[in-house]
Parts: C-alpha cells; structure tokens; sequence
C-alpha cells in the first residue's frame, strides 16, 4: 500500500472495533486502519467486544464469524437488536467465502462480508462505503426538515 492509497482512503476521526481472536489478523487490520487515521479499538471475542463497543460507540464494527464464547453472528445480533447500536454497520470477517455464510451474515444484520485474507483496499472501502452512505443519509434527513412558523 502506498502514500496514495492512504490518502484516497482519508478515514481521519472514524473509530472502528476490530473483532478477532487471530492477533495477526487485529494487528494487521490495526496497522491498516491507523494508516488511514482511523481510531482503533480491538476485541479478541464477542463478548470481550460488547463492554468496549459501549465505551467507544464505534462508527463500523469489523467482527470475525469463527471466535470462541459469543461468535460473529451471535455478537452482530446482539449489536444489531441493541437501540443505541442497530444502525452501526457491522463488517463479517471470514476465511470462509460461501454463499451460506454470507447470507447468515445478512440474516444477523450484517452490512457486508470479507473474507480473510482482505486487503487494505477491502478494509477501507468498507468503511468509506459506510462513511457516504451515512453522508448521504445525513443530507437527505437535513433537507427533509423544514419548520413553518404554523408548524410550532
């Protein structure tokens, strides 16, 4: 990854959880997220991850499927039927890349899934597809507010 890739994937202020019991894959995806500026949190399971995603209220959550105690489908449910969190995009990280797992992920509320190995260009577009997305849902809710003064 060079300079350049960094700099077309500008992710300065974002915090992102890295879920995974593989310490390579956190610190690789740490490194990569760092690079690009993002704020980084990491969880070696599901269920470690659950009290620091209430601390840091990540804004994208990269959660890996094959994890003792509490595994990925199980911890993005748990994310997604929480109030505060549902609408926190959840990433699934696999080694597997089968139609099955993917579609598990949808069912438990996942926005996208990567399989392992990912490259940066994997990581960060996700989370740049994420930033838009949230972009453009803030600008289209901006412009559907309008106050009248018959209105208060």
């Amino acid at each position: 990854m060079t300079g350049n890739d960094i700099a077309e994937h500008d992710c300065a202020g974002i915090k992102v959880m890295v879920i995974d019991d593989s310490k390579t894959i956190r610190r690789t995806a740490e490194i990569i997220l760092q690079k690009a500026g993002c704020e980084v949190f990491t969880a070696t399971d599901g269920f470690e991850s659950l009290a620091q995603i209430a601390d840091h209220k990540p804004d994208i959550i990269f959660v890996d499927i094959m994890m003792p105690r509490l595994d990925g489908y199980q911890t993005c449910a748990l994310i997604k039927h929480n109030l505060v969190f549902q609408n926190t995009p959840v990433v699934m990280l696999s080694s597997k890349d089968g139609l099955f797992d993917k579609a598990r992920g949808r069912i438990v509320g996942a926005e996208e899934y990567v399989t392992k190995p990912f490259t940066s260009d994997e990581l960060l577009g996700a989370i740049q597809r994420h930033v838009r997305r949230k972009d453009m849902e803030s600008t289209a809710f901006a412009g559907d507010i309008s106050v009248s003064p018959q209105g208060l």
